[in-house]
């Protein structure tokens, strides 16, 4: 805590060029972009750092292959582009996968229609991935059993990529860059509004730890609320061009359903993209895609019986999957942006991910509409751009701001890793060597680990049976990841909760000890707030498949 208790003085002490209220991917790439390049930077957000949308994403990184259909190839050239570059900055992260799509009978396209736009897209995006190939359905068979080919007509696959962690994780490592660019940011501080004053913006926030008010003081607003930035912009008084229309998405995680490694696509029986996601040894299944009023959503039984529905007619599985094979869920809105004299009565299904920046030069004031993680690196560097169009200055404007350290640093790192024989303390059913894990998680501040381990060995050993996270981890963590709740560990910084139940969490003998390292004199109270949260009855008892299924429940199977 000593770390956000330091920031959340400097947020009141200093004056900033920028702030930056929202801690999303679009206001987290905007910060390390900004302080990257020397301006001097403050972010908050009102929850923890990718609370919402940005942690209830597919976890794919993808170049939009859906807008074919409408024809926003201008739109698919970009977001390819992007996935691209994040593939090349990003290598240990963001990596190529295959799509394979079945096409049922009677579906608007023929398969071989959609195969040639899948060579179109290939095309588009710079021939940067491995080439789409048509699929027989006994071809299709052949790559994936597990698929229910009755009716089908043939299928495709392509490439495109996701994040080998979870995304609250990747956009974190945006925030963390920033702070180590010196920027100040703070998690659970909330702005209850902003006004200028003599040429300056004046920013009232609340700590939501401490209860004390405060006020920032900027040159520039960034208005990075994700759902609520037209909530934010009201309370500062701004209007805007754009503004936001909601459409939830859900995910259910459940049991691994096949060991390919490939995402399963289909169409639901309403028309839309639906997916069978690779989460190590689990499945994430989804999306639905419901025009909602707010961005305050919750899993409803339709939303749970629309997946498991579309997902038991898609899949040829011993049993048809149920509630009770629900190991986690994910439940979130996409903010999409549309011109605010449209009033969002474009076809709502057609709507893209897409961001805008809406600017009011006179007060100084910009809002960051829509948008999606592929997009993050032109984001933040628009949001450069357009502050510097503002007066602010940049003393570093060609700093490159993102991606992954250098094959030297890396090169470094294995080295010390193979000196200490680190990957020996793998266990054997765990999902890569440790080594590799480490580095893709923590970059060059993985040295800090090495040095942990090497002091104490204990340090390299798993605290909480059935998860890939060392006591080195969980002390990195309280030094540098602000970690304020137990839930920003074990749902954020990792992905713990999204693998292994609820109920196994709350039981384990480690969790005490994880409190200890994270929280120090206060983990007894933020193991009590953890514990007094209601937990969700939809996740309380899995079937005897799903049970025998749980790493947790083995000492021997990690992920």
């Amino acid at each position: 805590m000593q770390l956000r208790q330091n920031n959340i003085r400097q947020l009141a002490e200093r004056e900033f060029d920028v702030l930056i209220v929202g801690g999303g991917i679009n206001g987290a790439s905007a910060a390390a972009a900004l302080s990257g390049k020397g301006v001097k930077v403050a972010l908050i957000d009102r929850g923890d750092f990718a609370g919402s949308t940005s942690m209830h994403s597919s976890n794919l990184v993808w170049g939009g292959i859906k807008y074919m259909e409408s024809r926003d190839f201008a739109l698919v050239r970009k977001l390819c582009k992007s996935r691209n570059h994040l593939i090349k900055s990003y290598p240990s992260t963001v990596q190529e996968i295959r799509f394979l799509t079945t096409i049922t009978r009677g579906f608007r396209y023929h398969p071989l229609y959609l195969w040639a736009g899948a060579w179109l897209y290939w095309f588009i995006g710079n021939a940067f991935t491995r080439i789409p190939q048509f699929l027989s359905p006994k071809r299709i068979k052949e790559e994936e059993a597990i698929i229910n080919i009755d009716g089908a007509v043939g299928g495709f696959e392509y490439s495109d990529a996701y994040l080998h962690d979870n995304d609250a994780r990747f956009v974190f490592n945006f925030v963390r860059s920033s702070l180590d660019f010196g920027a100040v940011a703070a998690n659970y501080v909330e702005s209850l509004g902003a006004q200028r004053e003599q040429d300056r913006w004046v920013t009232k926030v609340r700590d939501r730890i401490s209860g004390e008010t405060f006020a920032i003081r900027s040159r520039v607003m960034v208005n990075a609320a994700g759902p609520w930035v037209d909530q934010h912009n009201s309370l500062s008084g701004q209007k805007t061009d754009y503004q936001h229309v909601f459409s939830k998405g859900i995910h259910l995680i459940v049991p691994r359903l096949t060991e390919s490694g490939r995402v399963l696509a289909f169409f639901a029986d309403d028309g839309r993209l639906f997916f069978v996601i690779p989460m190590g040894p689990r499945t994430c299944v989804g999306t639905t895609d419901t025009r909602v009023e707010k961005p305050e959503v919750g899993v409803t039984d339709d939303d749970v019986a629309f997946v498991l529905d579309n997902i038991n007619k898609r899949l040829n599985l011993v049993k048809p999957l149920q509630t009770s094979d629900i190991i986690a869920t994910r439940c979130g809105v996409r903010p999409l942006a549309v011109k605010a004299s449209s009033g969002g009565d474009r076809d709502f299904l057609q709507l893209s991910r897409k961001h805008a920046v809406d600017i009011d030069a006179e007060s100084r004031h910009l809002s960051i509409f829509g948008g999606k993680l592929t997009d993050c690196l032109n984001v933040g560097e628009e949001i450069v751009e357009e502050v510097s169009k503002l007066g602010v200055d940049v003393p570093f404007p060609d700093f490159r701001w993102y991606g992954e350290p250098d094959r030297a640093v890396r090169e470094a790192f294995m080295q010390q890793a193979r000196l200490m024989d680190l990957d020996a303390m793998t266990s054997a059913e765990a999902s890569e060597p440790l080594s590799d894990r480490l580095w893709r998680r923590y970059g060059a501040q993985a040295m800090e680990m090495l040095e942990d381990i090497r002091q104490d060995p204990r340090q390299g050993e798993v605290l909480i049976a059935g998860t890939e996270y060392l006591r080195c981890e969980l002390s990195h963590a309280r030094r540098r990841e602000m970690i304020t709740r137990l839930e920003d560990f074990l749902r954020r910084r990792s992905k713990i909760s999204l693998v292994v139940p609820e109920d196994t969490i709350r039981h384990s003998p480690g969790l005490v000890e994880a409190c200890e390292i994270l929280f120090g004199d206060m983990a007894r109270e933020r193991l009590d707030e953890y514990l007094a949260e209601e937990p969700d009855p939809l996740l309380q008892t899995l079937s005897p498949e799903a049970e025998s299924d749980n790493p947790a429940r083995s000492e021997k199977l990690h992920w």
